[in-house]
Parts: C-alpha cells; structure tokens; sequence
C-alpha cells in the first residue's frame, strides 16, 4: 500500500520538477531524510530513482505542446549516461557529513539559479549544428555526474545552457531538459540500487504521487506566471540549504565497527 506521507512528497517533489523543468530531487532529499529518516546515500539514491518517472511525466505534459527538442535531449543524455554512475559511486564513498554539506551547497547554488533566471528571458539566436552539438554533448558530460552524486535532474545546468548557448526558449529548453534525464537517472539510479541505495518501501507512493505532480506541474508552465513561484521556492531551498550545512549529522560508524 503506497504510503501517504511518500506520496504527498513526491505529489510536491513532481509539480515542481515540472514546472522548473527539472528533477524534483531539492525536493524529495530533504524530505526522505527528514519525514524518513533516510540515510543522505539513500535519499539521493532513492530521489534518483523516483526522478526517472519525474522526467517522464513532466517531458510527456511539455511533448504534447510540442515544446521538446528530442535531438537535444538525445546529445545531452548520450554523454550523461556515462557520468551519471561515477557520480553515483562517488557519492556513495562520502562520508555522510560530507555529501549533506555537498547537497546544501549545491542547493544554495540552485536558489541564485533561481533568482537570476529572470535573466536569461529574452528572443532565441539561432546558433548553427556545429555549435550546438559539442555543447549540448559537454553539457551532458557534466550533468551527468552531478545527477549521479547529488540525486537530482540536473536541470539547473541544463536549461540555461540550452537557454544562453543554444538559443532555446525557457519553456523548449524545461522540455528538452525533462527528457534527457529520465536516461541519465536512470544510469545513475541503477548504480545506487547497485549499492544499496534505495529505500524500496518509498517508491510505490513516492512515484505515484511524481507522476500526478510532473503532469499537473509540466502543464501548468505552459501558461502559469512562475516569479511568485520561483520565489517562494528560493525561500523554501534558502532554508533547506542553510540548515542542511548547519545542522548536518555525524557521520554513522560503519556497519560491524
């Protein structure tokens, strides 16, 4: 039986993975660990594999509007899917004070993503083949790692440079960045479940509630104003990040020691 409390994270964790065109794992890692008490391996293992069926659903509502490059998603995720298991292995060798201070400073990285997005609004530039291709390809190389080691989708990288340097619109470039990481998580997902990594008794509610929340939220970017939203989440990851760093626990002692 799907449990509520997985679900209503991962309801949470899908709307706004689909309406910033990204993972969701900000999100789910927090809460796995707080509501929980999940491991941070196992949050980020575990947010990895419920951020596959995030992908999906948010890339279908964006694929009916017509607002995905599948080519771009296909460059990006053909290099990610070698990267993402070396983040993955890397973020299992952590000590686990280190990977919570890792993840809260990425996420206060992600809060000045945020609030700068207004500025990558503006028309697209037309950038040619032979540009766009090693870009996207380097792109991914980089996501990849970061989806593997910091459980999330990798949207923060990828869309604005598809938005800066591919000359993407904001809305194409969430689409194109949904889609690629539903193969680049689930590379990464594989090397956590590998280890151990995830908490199976999560999933059923946890990717039943992403599922409902990446459709609603990939839907409602085509036509919702997102400055209040976009704001408020800043707020809310501002908190999450500065307590993260503050507040990380000691590192557990090894099984059998």
């Amino acid at each position: 039986m799907p449990s509520a409390a997985a679900f209503a994270i991962g309801l949470a964790a899908g709307a706004f993975g689909g309406l910033m065109g990204v993972g969701g794992g900000l999100i789910t890692i927090p809460l796995l660990v707080r509501f929980f008490g999940l491991r941070q391996q196992a949050a980020h293992g575990t947010s990895l594999v419920a951020l596959v069926f995030t992908g999906a659903g948010g890339a279908l509502a964006y694929a009916v509007r017509g607002t995905v490059d599948p080519l771009a998603a296909a460059l990006m995720a053909s290099t990610a899917v070698w990267t993402a298991p070396v983040g993955a292995r890397h973020a299992h060798a952590l000590p686990e004070r280190s990977l919570r201070r890792w993840f809260a400073l990425f996420v206060l990285v992600v809060v000045a993503a945020l609030l700068l997005r207004p500025l990558l609004a503006g028309e697209p530039h037309p950038v040619s083949l032979a540009v766009k291709v090693p870009v996207l390809l380097a792109t991914g190389l980089f996501t990849g790692y970061l989806v593997g080691m910091m459980g999330v989708g990798g949207g923060v990288v990828m869309v604005p440079a598809m938005v800066l340097l591919v000359g993407f619109t904001q809305v194409q470039a969430q689409g194109s960045s949904l889609l690629a990481m539903v193969p680049a998580g689930a590379a990464g997902a594989a090397t956590h479940w590998r280890l151990g990594n995830v908490a199976r008794p999560v999933l059923p509610g946890l990717v039943l509630g992403i599922l409902c929340g990446a459709l609603a939220g990939g839907s409602l970017a085509q036509v919702l104003p997102q400055v209040w939203l976009r704001h408020a989440f800043a707020a809310m990851l501002l908190w999450t990040g500065i307590r993260g760093w503050r507040k990380g626990p000691p590192d557990a002692p090894e099984e059998g020691t």
